[in-house]
């Protein structure tokens, strides 16, 4: 089935790694909105997969299935960004909420609740989760964080050196990096423990709601507001 040229038979190759598409797409759907289909993230998933069937040198020593892997999260991410799959309403909803956030911790000294944050934006508990709910798939870093459309973003006052724009350079700047992990650290312990499975364990909302004895889109409200906090927390640094 493999060839110093790729695999020559894709039509097997689709039939045997179907299932790691399938897999890799319910995984990135615990990240991403509602409005979101997941037909379309597999369909992106086997474009990756037949790129990767294609290019394959086993000559290179890489196992297929860890190189294909990369080219269809590639390939599903690429159909993300081309979607512009967060809509900016929601974005707007979003940095509402980090921003109540980023008030509160001042005033109280602490991370507020639920209940806090919602009464700190005015709205109702159920209209608050209903906005955790709707923004699933909230990013701790957003496209227009690099591009200058927030005037006063904390990305704007950090000081990148040689990684200026760089979104993969300041993630792998140190001193953010540190700043990244004390923020987590300071999570509430539910929070920090959800953003392990899901980004750590690559569990599915289905999976960390039974380890947390919640429902699905219990977990989703709960993962929108812990990058919430985090986005609130770096807005500082």
């Amino acid at each position: 089935m493999y060839t110093a040229t790729g695999l020559n038979d894709k039509d097997q190759c689709l039939r045997e790694y179907a299932q790691l598409v399938k897999r890799l797409a319910h995984q990135m759907m615990a990240r991403l909105p509602s409005s979101v289909q997941i037909d379309d993230i597999i369909q992106a998933g086997m474009m990756g997969l037949l790129d990767a069937a294609s290019r394959y040198d086993e000559l290179h020593g890489a196992q297929f299935e860890t190189y294909a892997t990369q080219r269809i999260r590639g390939a599903m991410l690429d159909e993300l960004r081309a979607a512009d799959w967060l809509p900016r309403s929601l974005r707007r909803d979003m940095r509402r909420i980090e921003t109540a956030i980023s008030r509160l911790q001042q005033r109280l000294g602490r991370s507020p609740n639920e209940s806090e944050i919602a009464e700190e934006l005015k709205v109702p508990l159920a209209e608050y989760q209903q906005m955790l709910q709707k923004s699933r798939g909230a990013q701790l870093v957003y496209y227009e964080d690099f591009h200058g459309e927030d005037n006063d973003d904390f990305f704007e006052r950090f000081e990148f050196g040689n990684n200026d724009g760089d979104p993969m350079g300041l993630l792998e700047n140190e001193r953010f990096k540190a700043e990244l992990v004390h923020a987590i650290e300071s999570l509430p312990e539910r929070e920090r423990m959800l953003m392990g499975m899901l980004y750590e364990q690559e569990m599915n909302l289905r999976e960390i709601g039974e380890v947390l004895g919640v429902s699905e889109s219990r977990v989703s409200q709960l993962h929108s507001q812990a990058v919430a906090r985090l986005r609130g927390w770096m807005k500082g640094y």
